[in-house]
């Protein structure tokens, strides 16, 4: 769909609207083109009606109260870039988008914080498997029963092990443990990020 841009009398005025909605594209960069095309069609369409609606007042003072009014698009658009990113990241399941919804979340309340820290766990699972190839001896799940008991799930020295008693528990299984970790971690992640979007919606509305 070609979005047609609003033509002025006077370049000032086309220069600073020009400005102005690159500004807009530029803020909604990391949504998808529809988002972005939805989200420029409206700043655009506020902007028409009230130039055709500015009576005699001179184009340029109206362009600028215009502007004025709706913000600066940097700060105007940046919760609802967040809940639109949150949208598709629930939508499609896309590590790539749950982690970018998640960061411009991320100061929207200190659930997202608490989701973030859950994805930064997962990342770790999958640093668990490329550390478990090229260390096997010294990764896994370390266990030791006995009182005190300990358990750790990383890496540990021979000299850590020996120390505290413990031995490695999964073995060979150790990678798939980790990989079946994964999957039921960033699935229920990303279901309990559409939940929380539900809820936002419903408490909106």
């Amino acid at each position: 769909m070609r979005i047609e841009d609003i033509k002025f009398e006077q370049k000032a005025s086309q220069r600073i609207y020009n400005d102005y909605m690159k500004r807009v594209r530029k803020a909604t960069a990391s949504l998808s083109k529809m988002n972005q095309d939805d989200i420029y069609m409206e700043f655009n369409s506020h902007i028409f009606e009230a130039i055709q609606h500015r009576n005699n007042a001179n184009e340029l003072d109206s362009l600028l109260d215009i502007i004025e009014k709706l913000g600066f698009p940097e700060e105007v658009l940046k919760p609802l870039v967040a809940d639109k990113k949150l949208e598709q990241a629930t939508r499609t399941f896309n590590p790539v988008h749950v982690f970018k919804a998640l960061i411009l979340n991320f100061t929207n309340g200190i659930s997202y914080i608490f989701f973030f820290v859950l994805y930064l766990f997962l990342f770790g699972f999958v640093f668990l498997i490329f550390a478990k190839i090229f260390n096997p001896d010294l990764v896994g799940l370390h266990i030791k029963s006995e009182s005190p008991s300990v358990f750790v799930l990383g890496i540990m020295n021979p000299e850590s092990k020996t120390q505290y008693g413990t031995h490695e528990v999964l073995g060979n299984w150790f990678i798939p443990a980790m990989l079946l970790a994964i999957l039921v971690f960033y699935f229920l992640i990303t279901l309990l990020l559409k939940l929380k979007k539900s809820i936002n919606q419903k408490s909106s509305s």
